[in-house]
């Protein structure tokens, strides 16, 4: 038996791929190994287990009655160990963070570097999605930690603010000047191409709301899925880009973009962490509650 249990491993891998040399791949061996020791068990049990074919294998009856005991067994160990692994990482310090893409790129990753230096034992996961999904798991306890823009409605919550951002609108002197003398008399919601992120992203839906507020409605749209590729695109040459100032300042200091004035200005808007109002004073999340 104790000779076999290599041999049945071998036969489970051959049977699970329908392929010598799938096999002999996953197991790190020669195909001629696999197929002496397929022939091996084969020999001890007085059966054939595979009919052979110029696409792969396929099991004979025996082969399927034996394959599908085989299988059982081995997804057992591996449950088995599963279970060890989960056990094991149960133990160590976990940290879920939820956060969009753009303030995990430009705000995030700042305050999670001393962290992780203060912390070096914390496994950190870090979804990202928009803010009323990471508010939303937050509230199913998917998450433990949100960076979020604050909304206008925040309940069972506690949140830090830890800066303030203010939205503008941005594009390439080129553009503007194109724009300019193909249409000298009109405005620039009329013809310009104003590219912004989702209607789920609050940036958006604030320039919407001072837009709208306005009395303006940029006739050509395109959505952008994050603000890296909105500056990009703005820098390109492809239109006017409604961003966050505070990310595009360096574009703006070197003159790749300039800011487009609409005659209006924009309201700050609070960036911060947010935790179950519970969990506030929970270990793993006090760096991002407390000042550093």
């Amino acid at each position: 038996m104790k000779e076999n249990l290599s041999l049945y491993h071998i036969f489970y891998t051959v049977g699970k791929t329908g392929n010598i040399s799938l096999a002999a791949k996953e197991l790190y061996i020669s195909q001629p190994a696999v197929s002496r020791a397929v022939q091996k068990l084969e020999t001890n049990l007085d059966t054939r287990l595979f009919k052979r074919s110029s696409r792969g294998v396929f099991l004979t009856a025996d082969g399927k009655l034996l394959f599908d005991k085989i299988k059982a067994a081995f997804e057992l160990v591996a449950e088995g160990e599963n279970s060890i692994i989960h056990n094991r990482s149960r133990k160590t310090p976990h940290l879920r963070l939820g956060t969009s893409t753009t303030l995990c790129r430009y705000v995030l990753l700042s305050h999670l570097k001393p962290y992780i230096s203060a912390n070096p034992q914390v496994r950190i996961s870090i979804s990202c999605q928009d803010t009323y999904q990471t508010l939303r798991l937050l509230e199913e306890e998917k998450i433990d930690l949100g960076l979020i823009g604050k909304p206008r409605n925040l309940h069972g919550c506690c949140f830090r603010p830890i800066m303030k951002v203010n939205d503008t609108f941005v594009a390439a002197t080129q553009y503007l000047s194109a724009q300019q003398k193909l249409y000298p008399d009109e405005p620039l919601s009329h013809n310009a191409v104003f590219m912004m992120l989702d209607e789920e992203n609050i940036s958006r839906q604030t320039i919407n709301s001072r837009l709208k507020e306005h009395n303006m409605e940029p006739v050509h749209i395109l959505e952008v899925s994050t603000m890296d590729l909105l500056i990009q695109f703005a820098e390109t040459g492809l239109g006017i880009a409604g961003v966050v100032r505070q990310f595009v300042e360096k574009e703006l200091e070197k003159g790749s973009l300039s800011e487009v004035s609409m005659g209006f200005t924009f309201p700050e808007r609070e960036i911060g962490f947010v935790c179950r109002k519970k969990e506030e004073a929970f270990p793993l999340l006090q760096y991002f509650f407390t000042e550093n």
